[in-house]
């Protein structure tokens, strides 16, 4: 299975309509707490945080498998598991859009405050950082051009110093976007421990 580009620019559409009640959440909350102080105080509920984050740990976890299969190779891992690299990439897209909607689930669109304010912004760097990766790298892959100018114009008519080929422009992409990702990947694992830690101590 191949992730088609059109398939990503819905995607891309799915994860701003997931991002959107974070930007309004500071009017909708109060709004409800308001409206419906029991709903609210459910939502905020330990019972409540503790399913939705045990589902959100489930994706998390799903993702590091998924990550340990496209990386097996590079990484020496001898775990025959079936399935194509592609398909396997195109996986870990959709499991991370899910994972962004069970945090949606989870945090009620809620910014959170302090660490749990960082925490959810450097998560919204992980999906981001991945997914315009992911559509800049599909929709050059499936362009018809060849060659591609740094001014973004058609190659048409310009000197051969100004052109970079496709596999070039692809390889610089990606050591830009993956490695940010790869970063911020990072940054999140460490920040979910902590994120655990501090849910357990305050229980």
């Amino acid at each position: 299975m191949k992730i088609k580009f059109s398939t990503l620019i819905i995607l891309t559409f799915v994860t701003v309509a997931l991002l959107t009640p974070f930007v309004f959440s500071p009017w909708y909350l109060p709004l409800l707490r308001e409206s419906n102080f029991d709903l609210h105080l459910a939502l905020q509920g330990e019972l409540y945080k503790q399913i939705t984050g045990y589902i959100s740990l489930f994706f998390v976890l799903l993702e590091m498998i998924l990550v340990a299969r496209k990386r097996g190779k590079g990484w020496k891992i001898k775990v025959k598991i079936p399935g194509s690299l592609l398909f396997w990439r195109s996986l870990h897209i959709f499991v991370g859009i899910a994972l962004l909607a069970t945090t949606l689930i989870h945090t009620v669109g809620s910014q959170g405050l302090n660490f749990n304010s960082i925490f959810l912004w450097v998560f919204f760097g992980v999906v981001l950082s991945a997914l315009v990766g992911s559509v800049a790298e599909v929709g050059i892959l499936e362009s018809p051009q060849r060659v591609f100018s740094l001014a973004g114009m058609k190659a048409d008519g310009l000197s051969q110093k100004n052109l970079i080929p496709k596999g070039v422009l692809i390889r610089n992409l990606r050591l830009i976007w993956l490695n940010t990702h790869i970063f911020l990947v990072s940054a999140f694992f460490v920040m979910l421990i902590i994120h655990i830690i501090i849910a357990y101590y305050y229980q």
